[in-house]
């Protein structure tokens, strides 16, 4: 591998010399310069703004791309078997389950499209299990690429954490695996792909988990609990927009969607429908490649945060919105007081979308809920369980991790992201379909300079080291992450310099761009675990690393 990549730098340098390109382009120099018809100097001397310029103007187009997923072209749509929703599956301590990715049809926007499914199911059926239950799952591999099944937030044996390479051989079409899963924490969970996500968690391959807590009085009491699983996808001329044959397209930004989905189909057919005075528990979590959602219940009376990724807040509090980026869970309680139709809302700076809405009947709901969701709790339990950790929030930082990108010629920077640090839109669209992996690449760099996969951090069962993240909001494209840690829990307890005053363990946390995070983690689970952006085009594109935990 090593000869064959010396002679292909070569060849490419003696085509650049050979071409009238200066000895030192680079091949994407030479790449861009060739696609916008310009020469090497003169990509050089654009300023960003004449960069942007001539980029919008070009045509639209795409490298390596297929019409993915495969099973669009080896079987007719038609005789795909048509996706249902998802269902609740209730597992006891011991139980077997058998899970099963196979490729379906699904109707989205008006539009029959071949996707993949978990049992037939998109979103794949909810797993219910009690905290402190294990199960076994076999899962079989039935769609036309190689997977695993990563357990997305579980602090369960390594041996079943899906990362193929790391802890298991990736499932091959027609072969199973059986994962033995355990849930110490109680919260909401999912799982999901470890193999190009880009591709199959964006054609449907994702479900949820929900560990009930031992305590039956942990969480105030509701009328009516929902799952809300939040998503998009990407269609052109009626069918999904090519993936990347090889690697993640849409490299820079990532995959943004244009249509919006909850639980799988067209967000705006969601819809409930309840009494007047119901308070509403909603188990909100964000699927999507790369969007980063806000949500909101309309006029509403009340919402109420309760939980987050591993369970409960240390104190619930009103808010007017919820933030979720890729793979982030929230629990929230709302209350609907008086009838009406309440609109379900994802609302940025830059857009808003419907999510659904929420009918209230004029019949009152019975019991009288009302004074109960006033309460603002305390979680005495969750409180106890962080005390454990607070005298290590005073250390230094034992490991820095900064987010960047190298984009070889375009370094001299791009696009100033939003006051808020977040890109909530796709402002670049031809540019970011255009790109591929040989222009651009996400980068986490510690504090040693060592960059993605040669990030091998080591620690021992027991520790409690802070990590801090910062997002270089120099770099030539700086905009927010969603940076997940696989198989430990850790609490998010300074943002920007600033303590957080109210405490949830996570598995994801969101960092925007300019942005500086302090996490504190409980190292209490042995094996090699992945530090990842959970973008699904960025983590394809090499922005991973590595620890283990001895």
């Amino acid at each position: 591998m090593k000869q064959f990549s010396l002679i292909t730098l070569a060849c490419c340098t003696l085509v650049a010399c050979s071409s009238g390109y200066p000895p030192d382009a680079t091949q994407s120099e030479v790449r861009m310069a060739e696609m916008m018809g310009i020469t090497v100097e003169e990509l050089r001397n654009q300023t960003p703004e004449e960069h942007m310029a001539m980029m919008r103007s070009m045509q639209r187009g795409g490298h390596g791309q297929a019409s993915l997923p495969e099973s669009e072209t080896e079987v007719n749509v038609a005789d795909l078997p048509q996706a249902k929703p998802m269902e609740m599956v209730q597992l006891q301590d011991g139980e077997q389950f058998s899970l099963t990715a196979a490729p379906v049809r699904a109707t989205i926007d008006g539009n029959t499209i071949s996707m993949f499914a978990y049992n037939g199911q998109i979103p794949g059926p909810v797993l219910t299990v009690e905290q402190g239950a294990t199960i076994t799952l076999e899962f079989q591999n039935e769609i036309p690429y190689e997977t695993t099944v990563h357990w997305h937030g579980l602090r369960l044996e390594n041996a079943n954490d899906g990362v193929p390479g790391v802890t298991q051989d990736a499932v091959q079409k027609g072969d199973s695996f059986v994962y033995t899963l355990t849930f110490p924490d109680e919260g909401i969970y999912w799982y999901h792909p470890h193999v190009r996500e880009d591709v199959q968690q964006d054609s449907g391959l994702y479900g949820m988990i929900r560990v009930l807590p031992k305590a039956d009085d942990a969480y105030a009491p509701v009328h009516r609990e929902e799952i809300v699983v939040l998503d998009d996808l990407l269609l052109t001329n009626g069918k999904a927009e090519p993936y990347g044959k090889d690697t993640a397209n849409f490299p820079l930004m990532g995959r943004f969607g244009n249509v919006m989905l909850v639980n799988g189909s067209d967000a705006d057919t969601y819809g409930i429908s309840v009494d007047a005075g119901s308070v509403v528990r909603f188990f909100l979590a964000n699927t999507a490649s790369t969007r980063t959602f806000r949500v909101t219940f309309g006029d509403a009376m009340m919402m109420k945060l309760v939980g987050a990724d591993v369970g409960r807040y240390e104190r619930e509090t009103l808010v007017d919105a919820v933030v979720l980026a890729p793979a982030e869970r929230a629990i929230v309680d709302v209350y609907f007081d008086a009838p009406g139709t309440y609109s379900i809302k994802h609302e940025s700076p830059d857009a808003s979308y419907s999510l659904g809405t929420v009918q209230v009947n004029s019949t009152r709901a019975v019991p009288d809920l009302s004074a109960a969701f006033s309460l603002l709790r305390t979680n005495a339990d969750v409180i106890a369980d962080i005390d454990d950790f607070r005298a290590a929030f005073a250390q230094e930082p034992e490991h820095t991790l900064t987010l960047d990108i190298d984009m070889g010629a375009m370094n001299h920077g791009m696009m100033q992201h939003g006051t808020d640090g977040i890109e909530w839109e796709d402002t670049m669209p031809g540019m970011n379909r255009m790109m591929t992996g040989d222009d651009v690449q996400w980068k986490l760099v510690d504090e040693e300079g060592n960059v993605n996969m040669n990030i091998q951090w080591d620690f021992q069962k027991g520790d409690t080291p802070v990590i801090r993240i910062v997002n270089d909001d120099t770099s030539a494209h700086p905009m927010q992450h969603p940076i997940h840690f696989h198989g430990q829990r850790f609490l998010v307890i300074r943002q920007d310099g600033k303590p957080v005053e109210n405490l949830v363990w996570k598995d994801t946390v969101l960092i925007p761009a300019g942005s500086t995070a302090d996490l504190l983690f409980d190292m209490s689970n042995p094996g090699d675990w992945m530090i990842h952006c959970h973008i699904a085009e960025h983590l394809t594109n090499g922005m991973m690393g590595m620890f283990r935990v001895r």
